[in-house]
């Protein structure tokens, strides 16, 4: 091993990954080796993550710089022979309906691919585990079984490496409970003692912030707009919330339970605009499409967001920008969730000790909230 320490060597344009001369397809580790300056047992140690300590790190980037130009795809099959792994994660999460969850398998894929692993997203209905099959339904008189779905969990163990669940509700998580496989949970309690590891976000600390910025507008009477889903995450937001009006005087709190959409969340908006008694001065929502929707309930009842009614949301997604006013809402940062949820991961396969970890979330005030309508002197416009 006699490169030049940290320098990426010039890669031969003939073997560039990309070129149509049939020797691009037949890179070798070899030719690896050749083009870093390296060893071939440098190239195996480094490709397979086992080079801390035995290469040095500008060697290892060099390796990587020089398979990543070549084109080089070690040959998974036999690792998988050798090594007894497959290099595979499985990443669960509730649903692919909101840009969230694409997010932290974005973040997730990018960690794996550095460790030369696959990540396979399945997407759990609700976060309710595996889905299940249709019931039976009959044709002609006769009973007709609807196919089945297939269950990743059902061989999961012999092939994965690990799981990676996000969200999931309580009673997703036996299916996912494999004996020998790691699993790693994502925004769920990090009491859970069956996990290998879990990473959260700091969504109690998201929901202070929101409780606070509403109470110094000087709003006391606010509406929970609560997604019905059994989970950890939105829990601790409900017990949270509660918990954190608790020393405000004069602070009433109604909860509506709601689905997750935005059909859902203007209807939920709607009975809590329009239950007997004094209405509702701000909306919290448990997400930004339950936002969304809560916005339009406002609007259809002639009331204005914020000048009559103060609405926030809970992600910072895309949604929250295109509504108007724009939102104030949480931002969870998504993809640095995902990455470090693969981190955990590889941390224990690799054996090393894992701390329950929590990731910072941060409150963005824009223009959906603003004091309450019976504000002294309130001059609130839309925009905040």
């Amino acid at each position: 091993m006699s490169s030049h320490e940290g320098a990426v060597p010039a890669v031969p344009e003939l073997a560039r990954a990309g070129t149509p001369d049939r020797a691009a397809a037949r890179v070798t580790s070899r030719d690896v080796a050749r083009a870093a300056g390296v060893s071939q047992a440098a190239v195996s140690l480094v490709l397979g993550d086992k080079w801390r300590g035995r290469v040095s790190p500008g060697k290892a980037e060099a390796v990587r710089a020089a398979a990543r130009e070549l084109g080089y795809r070690p040959n998974l099959a036999a690792r998988s022979l050798r090594t007894g792994r497959t290099r595979t994660a499985l990443l669960v999460v509730p649903a692919l309906t909101t840009e969230f969850f694409a997010r932290v398998y974005t973040g997730a894929a990018r960690i794996a691919a550095d460790h030369d692993f696959g990540v396979v997203l399945y997407p759990s209905p609700e976060g309710i585990g595996p889905a299940r099959p249709s019931p039976s339904t009959t044709h002609g008189g006769r009973p007709v079984r609807a196919p089945l779905v297939p269950d990743p969990f059902a061989s999961a163990s012999a092939a994965l490496d690990g799981v990676i669940a996000s969200s999931m509700a309580a009673d997703a998580l036996a299916a996912l409970r494999t004996p020998g496989l790691p699993l790693v949970m994502l925004d769920s309690d990090p009491g859970d003692a069956t996990a290998s590891a879990t990473v959260n976000l700091d969504i109690a600390d998201g929901v202070r912030q929101l409780t606070a910025h509403l109470t110094g507008l000087g709003h006391r009477r606010i509406a929970h707009l609560a997604a019905d889903v059994d989970s950890w995450t939105f829990a601790v937001r409900t017990r949270t919330l509660t918990d954190a009006l608790a020393d405000t005087p004069d602070a009433v709190v109604h909860r509506v339970p709601t689905a997750l959409g935005v059909d859902a969340g203007l209807r939920a908006a709607h009975t809590a605009l329009t239950v007997p008694g004094p209405r509702p001065t701000a909306l919290l929502c448990d997400d930004d499409i339950i936002a969304a929707g809560a916005c339009k309930a406002v609007r259809r009842l002639g009331l204005r967001v914020p000048e009559d009614v103060s609405v926030t949301g809970f992600d910072d997604l895309a949604l929250a920008v295109a509504v108007e006013p724009e939102l104030t809402t949480v931002r969870l940062p998504a993809e640095e969730f995902g990455e470090a949820g693969m981190r955990a991961l590889m941390a224990v396969l690799d054996g090393a000790p894992t701390d329950a970890a929590t990731l910072p979330v941060a409150l963005v005030p824009r223009g959906s909230t603003a004091p309450p309508p019976d504000t002294p002197h309130n001059t609130a416009r839309p925009g905040g």
